[in-house]
């Protein structure tokens, strides 16, 4: 987790790939609190709310947004 990635998969809600869907920016973090902090941020300047931080599974800590422009973020942290 400690070099750039590219992942390619199917846009989650299931419908077709289009702008604002089926592509995601994630930004990786070192903590929990900076998750929280940087979720936190964006849903006060006015991101819509993906899925609130919170953790998804053992290993990894999340939050999603859409900026105002429609793109889909994701700031996580592993651990």
């Amino acid at each position: 987790m400690d070099k750039p990635a590219v992942v390619l998969t199917q846009p989650f809600d299931g419908q077709s790939a289009s702008v604002g869907n089926g592509m995601m920016v994630a930004l990786v973090v070192k903590s929990k609190d900076m998750v929280d902090r940087v979720y936190q941020k964006a849903i006060a300047l006015g991101a819509k709310d993906e899925g609130p931080n919170g953790p998804r599974g053992e290993q990894f800590y999340a939050g999603y947004f859409r900026d105002l422009d429609g793109n889909k973020l994701n700031v996580f942290c592993m651990g």
